[in-house]
């Protein structure tokens, strides 16, 4: 894992960039406990204990102490901990994208619920206020901005997350000092008789889950700040945490029914004087924790990509700060689900089954994972696995069911991540039946016939550096579809022929290269090593290379034109591309039918290769051919009738 140093800078930016989402949770977490309830010191105690044994079990342990030493080169993340382990079943595929797509529906939840939890403080202010227009503009705001990037915005997230946390504690304490009587809801005791013996106590789960919904996004952004970053900031923000829930617990439990119709908790225990500056302390906050899960949303997006479990979406680097990327396709459709949940749901309490479910999930998946990396990786005991599974899979199915009996009012939002699902589902397993087909041979076979081509001036030359992408992963091998291309009946002559073959590797930031010369001079291949946090650029990576090459005299490219002139400088470039079309003489079974075409419908809309691979398109030539899956064998055509009208015949020919 990179080295992370610890100062308080460091310690700083994790506040800024880790907690948002967990951060924010008391502004709805309790007041979903308490509801529409009768106030009942059973309800109240109970809830807080469980807010607490659940920060404590699920927060602290699995993720903080546990899930943390799951990284990948330091990074982190569902996808970060599928490529440290798929090597060891196919069934991780299904867990994999489920965790995936719940965490980018956690990238549509968590800005409206924060937001909107935020701003309905306002109606303490200004009574019968429309708060969901405020809530639009401020996300729009937000999604409008990603695009200028956050480096200099994100400088102010750390300190303004610290007086967030410090509001929270100075809240709480003077609630807990009016009321110390309400230390003693830590004792499991009052979770057990909240569960078992209050009516429809275990229901509640649904919303104590709230109190740990940003644990998956805090694992999402290890590689941000480092694990000890993480682990030391997390012991100031679990207290600032409970202490705010305590107090808001004491304040109910002081003010007995009269606190029964009050809207939220979090607002009550503010002094009047200070609810103007708590409502922009919050809403900064809550702005912040949008963000936290916008950035995370990218880059779950850029590894999917890396991975193959999406279609290639442009992405840019808004900014020189490493790792910080903007997706446009990506950002449109967050800021429009946002908006959709704001619309539909109407108030930060409408969001919160919608809420848990998502999160629910995408633990229940990392869990899945974390068992495979425990038994391959870290070779723990089938005891202490055991364990694992039993104590956290009770928690988090537990938690499962609450939370979706909680949804059958308002499921309309599943249908986005049924359609991510889906996504991420065809794309990588059409590819896999793409790949079927993709037959390799060894490129020595043909080194002399390419020689021969190459020195036939009776060909016009097609280019002095003629570059073919190939996903030969052997350094003697190329797709048999090159080789025809370079074959065909019009012979692609050239000086040199390169192979280049852009290698997707399981740590997050390689980038590094291999050069084979094949034949000398004449044919070569290159393997650029690519991490999968990293953007390519093959075409800039590729002419780096053969400068360097030059500039070392390697392969005597040194001493060979170029195809530049005294009219361009420029050397002569000619990358190929060959893409697939779905043949006419298809015949498919319903299953692979539905993938094949809506994964060449997806590849069409999707970003071309082109710019996927940072190529240029004035050095591009695309060559289509098309793939036959299944071909119609029987064809029922019968000749009906043969008739040859030439009138120097007297009859049919025999």
């Amino acid at each position: 894992m990179k080295s992370k140093k610890i100062t308080f800078a460091s310690l700083l930016i994790a506040l800024g960039i880790i907690y948002g989402d967990i951060g924010t949770s008391p502004l709805y977490v309790l007041k979903a406990i308490i509801a529409e309830r009768p106030i009942d010191e059973m309800l109240v105690m109970g809830g807080v204990s469980c807010i607490f044994w659940t920060l404590l079990l699920q927060t602290t342990v699995k993720y903080i102490f546990i899930t943390l030493m799951a990284d990948n080169q330091g990074e982190g993340g569902v996808f970060s901990l599928y490529a440290l382990v798929r090597r060891y079943g196919k069934a991780l595929i299904i867990p994999t994208i489920l965790g995936a797509t719940t965490l980018l529906a956690d990238g549509i939840i968590t800005p409206p619920i924060s937001v909107a939890s935020a701003v309905e403080g306002l109606e303490m202010v200004v009574p019968g206020l429309p708060t969901v227009p405020i809530i639009i503009a401020i996300l729009s705001l937000l999604f409008f901005f990603q695009r200028f990037g956050t480096q200099k915005v994100g400088a102010t997230f750390g300190p303004i997350m610290l007086v967030w946390f410090t509001m929270l504690s100075v809240l709480g304490l003077v609630q807990i000092l009016k009321y110390p009587t309400i230390l003693q809801c830590l004792s499991p005791v009052h979770a057990y008789n909240l569960l078992i013996k209050y009516p429809n106590g275990f229901w509640l789960l649904g919303a104590v889950f709230l109190a740990t919904t940003g644990a998956e996004a805090l694992y999402s952004d290890l590689g941000h700040c480092g694990r000890k970053n993480i682990r030391i900031t997390w012991g100031f923000v679990k207290i600032s945490l409970l202490t705010n829930y305590l107090g808001q617990a004491a304040w109910i439990l002081t003010q007995g029914e009269n606190a029964l119709h009050t809207r939220n908790p979090f607002y009550e225990i503010m002094p009047s004087w200070f609810l103007w500056p708590g409502v922009i302390i919050a809403t900064s906050a809550a702005i912040i924790a949008s963000q936290a899960l916008i950035s995370g949303s990218y880059t779950l997006i850029n590894e999917a990509m890396s991975l193959n479990f999406w279609p290639r979406v442009s992405v840019r680097q808004p900014t020189d700060f490493k790792g910080q990327i903007y997706i446009p396709s990506v950002n449109s459709i967050l800021w429009f689900g946002c908006i959709l949940m704001i619309l539909y749901f109407q108030s930060s309490t409408n969001m919160e089954a919608a809420y848990g479910f998502s999160i629910t999930v995408a633990m229940l998946m990392t869990t899945f994972l974390l068992v495979y990396y425990m038994h391959y990786i870290k070779k723990w005991s089938l005891i202490w696995i055991g364990l694992f599974v039993a104590v956290f899979g009770t928690i988090e199915i537990s938690f499962f069911i609450t939370n979706v009996a909680k949804i059958k009012e308002r499921w309309m939002f599943l249908f986005f991540e049924l359609l991510i699902f889906l996504v991420m589902y065809v794309w990588f397993n059409a590819r896999k039946i793409n790949n079927r087909f993709v037959r390799f041979v060894e490129l020595g076979k043909y080194s002399s016939l390419i020689k021969e081509l190459s020195e036939d001036v009776q060909i016009q030359k097609f280019a002095t550096h003629l570059i073919y992408l190939t996903k030969a992963n052997q350094r003697e091998q190329v797709e048999e579809k090159i080789i025809r291309s370079i074959f065909a009946k019009s012979p692609k002559r050239a000086d040199v022929y390169w192979f280049l073959h852009v290698h997707r590797t399981d740590e997050p930031y390689t980038l590094d290269y291999e050069v084979s010369e094949l034949l000398d001079d004449k044919v070569i291949k290159v393997t650029i090593n690519i991490g999968f946090r990293v953007q390519p650029r093959a075409e800039l990576f590729f002419k780096k290379i053969v400068n360097e090459l030059v500039a070392n005299k390697e392969l005597n490219l040194h001493i060979r034109p170029d195809g530049s002139t005294k009219y361009n400088t420029e050397p002569d470039f000619k990358f190929v591309i060959i893409e697939k079309f779905l043949s006419v003489e298809n015949e498919f079974a319903i299953r692979e039918g539905l993938l094949l075409n809506v994964y060449f419908f997806l590849k069409h809309v999707s970003l071309q290769d082109e710019k996927a691979f940072g190529l240029d398109k004035s050095d591009i030539v695309t060559e289509h051919i098309p793939l036959v899956y299944h071909r119609v064998n029987h064809v029922d055509l019968v000749i009906k009738k043969y008739e040859n009208l030439d009138p120097q015949y007297k009859e049919l020919p025999h």
